[in-house]
C-alpha cells in the first residue's frame, strides 16, 4: 500500500470520527409539549377523570381584590410563585356508570391557542364527545362554556346542557347585554354564541334549586361569582367531591385568605361568602375538592390552617380500582 493511499484512509477515518462525535454532543430538540391532559380516580363506584383544558397567565396584583398587594406578593413568594401565575383551566368527567356528565367545557376558540384543549384531552382518556349524555355548567363565562361548540356547531350532539336558571337569565339577556358597559359586552355575547345552539335545539335545560339531576350528582347554589354561580357536589358509597367552578381562582392567595375576592366577581362580597361556607364544609367533612382553576388536576382536599385553609394535593396513583 503507497503512501497516499494510507494517507486517504487516514483522513477518511478521521472525518467519520469527527461526524460521529459530532452526531453524538448534538442536543435533541427540545419538545415543549404537555403529555395529554387527564387525571382519573375513583369517588366510591362513580369514575372521576379531571381534564385539562389548557393554562392561562393571570396578573394577580391586579385581579385580586380585598387583599394588599403585599399580601398578595408574599403569598406568591412561599408557594415560589411570581407574576404572571399561570392559571389551569379545568374541566371534571363524571361516569356514574350509567350517566356520563361533564361538568364546564373549557374555553374552547374563546380564549386564544394555550387552552381549549379539553374535548382532544377528552378523546385521548377514551371517551368521545357523542357519548357524553350531560353537561352542566357551574357559570356562563367563556371559560367554562367555549368547549361547548366545535367550529361554531354543537360539539357534544347527544348531551343535554343544564346550568341554574339565574345563569341563564342573566347570561342569556339581550336587554342585559344592552345595558352592559362596553368592557362587559363580549361576556355576554360569548355565552350566547356558545349557548344559542343548544337552546335552539331544544337541549337546554335550567334548573332551580338545590337539586339532583342525576343519581349522585346534584346541584348546589353558590351565587356571588355570578348570578347563578353553582357547584356540583358528587356523592357514592359515602365518598364526596364538591366541583365548585369558580369558587376560587389563585390559591396561592385565596386558600390562605379566603376572603381575597377578584375583579370578574359580580357580587363580590357574596362570592367571598359562598368560599368561606364552601371551604368550611368540605375542610369540616374531609370531602374531596375539584376545582377549575386549581392547578390541573385541581383535586384534593382542604385543611383548615390558621386564618384560612392548606389545598392538600390529590396523591397520584396508577392503580386501578
Amino acid at each position: 500500500m503507497t503512501s497516499k493511499v494510507r494517507l486517504s484512509g487516514v483522513l477518511a477515518a478521521g472525518a467519520m470520527a469527527l461526524a460521529l462525535g459530532s452526531a453524538a454532543d448534538a442536543g435533541a430538540p427540545q419538545q415543549k409539549t404537555q403529555a395529554p391532559g387527564y387525571y382519573r380516580m375513583m369517588v366510591g363506584d362513580f369514575e372521576i377523570t379531571a381534564l385539562c383544558d389548557g393554562t392561562f397567565p393571570m396578573n394577580a396584583t391586579e385581579l385580586l381584590t380585598h387583599v394588599t398587594p403585599q399580601q398578595i406578593t408574599t403569598d406568591l413568594e412561599r408557594s415560589f410563585l411570581k407574576e404572571p401565575v399561570e392559571g389551569s383551566v379545568n374541566g371534571f368527567l363524571v361516569n356514574t356508570g350509567s350517566k356520563l356528565v361533564l361538568i364546564d367545557t373549557g374555553a374552547g376558540a374563546f380564549f386564544g391557542p394555550s387552552v381549549g384543549k379539553l374535548v382532544a384531552n377528552l378523546k385521548a382518556s377514551g371517551y368521545q364527545p357523542s357519548e357524553v349524555d350531560e353537561i352542566y355548567i357551574t357559570h356562563m363565562h367563556g371559560d367554562h362554556v367555549g368547549g361547548l361548540l366545535s367550529d361554531g356547531k354543537i360539539a357534544f350532539p347527544n348531551a343535554t346542557v343544564r346550568a341554574a336558571q339565574q345563569e341563564a337569565d342573566y347570561w342569556l339577556s339581550k336587554a342585559n347585554l344592552e345595558a352592559a358597559p362596553k368592557e362587559k359586552k363580549e361576556s355576554f355575547e360569548s355565552a350566547m354564541k356558545a349557548l344559542d345552539p343548544y337552546v335552539s335545539a331544544g337541549k337546554f335545560k335550567p334548573f332551580k334549586g338545590d337539586v339532583e339531576l342525576v343519581a349522585g350528582v346534584h346541584a348546589m347554589a353558590t351565587p356571588g361569582h355570578t348570578p347563578g354561580h353553582t357547584a356540583y357536589v358528587v356523592e357514592s358509597k359515602g365518598e364526596k367531591l364538591i366541583l365548585w367552578g369558580d369558587l376560587m381562582h389563585i390559591g396561592a392567595v385565596q386558600f390562605p385568605d379566603p376572603g381575597a375576592t377578584i375583579h370578574f366577581d359580580t357580587d363580590s362580597p357574596g362570592a367571598a361568602e359562598q368560599r368561606k361556607r364552601v371551604f368550611a364544609e368540605a375542610a369540616r367533612e374531609r370531602s374531596w375538592v375539584g376545582g377549575a382553576h386549581v392547578s390541573f388536576p385541581g383535586i384534593g382536599h382542604l385543611r383548615s390552617s390558621d386564618s384560612g385553609y392548606v389545598f392538600v394535593p390529590a396523591n397520584y396513583t396508577s392503580l386501578q380500582h
